[in-house]
């Protein structure tokens, strides 16, 4: 089988089908929830206790066998009752670090996303300090925690590494605005060394790109983005390298929005796209 980067050049972008899917495939999930791996989303704040969940459950959607959730005290109870699959843990007090229960957990997660319903740029960045120098499967960057990522050093954070940014999120990065997605990101990727998708578009640090088509107006709604990064995140903690990660995760979600429309057309909810998650995966295995 060919190397993602053999796939596609930044000059002819790879457009995502089904039949590539089928082609990369998934991991076999095995007896237990373990050997399927094991997600951590670190966000929730009390303007937005739900996107922590959201994430947590579009995880759990597409395959990951255990999600764990580190949220704002204030809200942890609120994520424990609306979220009883997962194992909930409360953040540090600001300017305190993690303790060692937590960094244990950290370290063996397959995948940690951090990001989702934080209320602030200086929160995303702490906990981005927080992370570093500890290492985990797959570190997903998304929302205020994409803001702040040049405050830290990339040496500092683990090796495996996804940015979901949004386009005003990827004009940050870039430090101007964006030209063509599919010119900007490769370039993008290879300076940050990590996997970054925006909209339409996934490109890898080794110069891979691929276009995601569908998806439609629908995705345009409070949570949404939550539920994408997710996504992504369930897909990395099932075992995908991050590249294959991340454009599973836009598909499946763009596919959701899809079936979405054609049953519902434009209204429905982000946590509507959650529970679409498995069949879109089954859409892409069995075309």
């Amino acid at each position: 089988m060919s190397s993602p980067s053999e796939m596609s050049s930044p000059s002819e972008p790879t457009t995502v089908t089904p039949a590539l899917l089928r082609e990369w495939g998934l991991p076999e999930p095995g007896e237990s929830k373990k050997s399927r791996g094991e997600a951590m989303v670190v966000g929730g704040s009390t303007l937005s206790a739900g996107a922590v969940v959201l994430a947590g459950e579009a995880a759990l959607r597409v395959g990951a066998g255990k999600v764990g959730v580190t949220a704002d005290a204030a809200v942890a109870d609120v994520v424990r009752i609306s979220f009883p699959e997962a194992g909930v843990y409360e953040s540090p007090p600001s300017g305190q670090p993690a303790d060692a229960a937590w960094n244990d957990t950290f370290e063996n997660s397959d995948a940690v996303l951090v990001g989702p319903g934080l209320a602030d740029p200086g929160t995303a960045r702490e906990w981005l300090e927080r992370l570093a120098g500890h290492e985990t499967g797959c570190l997903v960057v998304d929302a205020f925690a994409v803001g702040v990522f040049r405050e830290v050093r990339r040496s500092d954070l683990p090796r495996s590494l996804i940015v979901n940014a949004n386009l005003e999120e990827a004009e940050i990065l870039l430090g101007r605005p964006v030209d063509d997605l599919f010119t900007d990101l490769p370039a993008l990727a290879k300076e940050l060394d990590a996997v970054v998708h925006c909209y339409s578009a996934v490109a890898s640090p080794s110069g891979g790109v691929w276009r995601i088509d569908g998806g439609g107006p629908g995705l345009g709604t409070a949570g949404s983005g939550d539920a994408l990064a997710g996504a992504i995140t369930g897909f990395a903690a099932r075992g995908l390298d991050p590249e294959r990660a991340a454009v599973w995760g836009a598909w499946c979600h763009a596919r959701a929005g899809d079936r979405l429309t054609e049953r519902m057309g434009l209204g429905f909810l982000a946590r509507d796209l959650v529970r679409e998650l498995p069949a879109a995966v089954l859409d892409a295995l069995e075309g």
